[in-house]
């Protein structure tokens, strides 16, 4: 089963076994784990962008960011549409950008040794 079809079937139903929640999670996260894809999927969480727009938000190489959004589309992460010759990137869902969010601002607490809060 890919990627995206367990995403998408995890969303569906609460009905699934914690395993398979769990083994659909560790993949999300995993592609998060890189920090160029990190670096897309937080520049999305801003908004829509095409190819060159990321690759200046990322500081990426074009073609390694190309690679990485063919890999977060294929994991029904992000979804495209055409815009005339461009296509154009966005967040699937906002899930998306909270748990981005909220990975970043575990960093900032690590980085700034700031206090512990719920």
């Amino acid at each position: 089963m890919s990627t995206s079809s367990q995403i998408a079937d995890a969303h569906s139903s609460q009905q699934h076994p914690s395993g398979e929640r769990l083994d659909v999670a560790a993949s999300v996260l995993a592609l998060l784990a890189d920090r160029t894809r990190l670096a897309l999927l937080e520049r999305l969480g801003r908004g829509e962008a095409d190819v060159t727009t990321l690759t200046v938000a990322t500081g990426a190489p074009r073609p390694s960011v190309s690679q990485h959004l063919a890999k977060l589309r294929l994991a029904g992460l992000v979804t495209t549409r055409k815009d005339g010759r461009h296509v154009v990137y966005s967040l699937r869902h906002g899930h998306l950008r909270r748990l981005v969010d909220e990975a970043l601002n575990v960093a900032d607490h690590q980085i700034g040794s700031l206090p512990s809060h719920d």
